[in-house]
């Protein structure tokens, strides 16, 4: 319904990301290094707001016109594991 009228609507799933509310978790920095033994694709650690704002950027960009309906996982390989 909303695709018809040019409306493209899709979902950012993130992991941890530093933020004030992630700064609620008692050592931010021992929950990264807890995750570093596991193998992930990328850096075991926690994402910054940045890196989660350039995934939305593309997705309101031109360059994602043909991206409609889908959930990306910005969460540096973790759901992956």
């Amino acid at each position: 319904m909303y695709a018809e009228k040019g409306i493209r609507t899709n979902a950012i799933a993130t992991g941890a990301v530093e933020t004030n509310i992630g700064s609620s978790i008692t050592n931010i920095s021992e929950f990264g290094a807890a995750r570093q033994n596991v193998g992930l694709p990328l850096n075991p650690r926690i994402g910054k707001p940045e890196e989660i704002a350039h995934v939305a950027l593309f997705l309101g960009s031109d360059e994602a016109s043909f991206v409609n309906g889908a959930v990306v996982a910005a969460d540096g390989g973790w759901t992956a594991y």
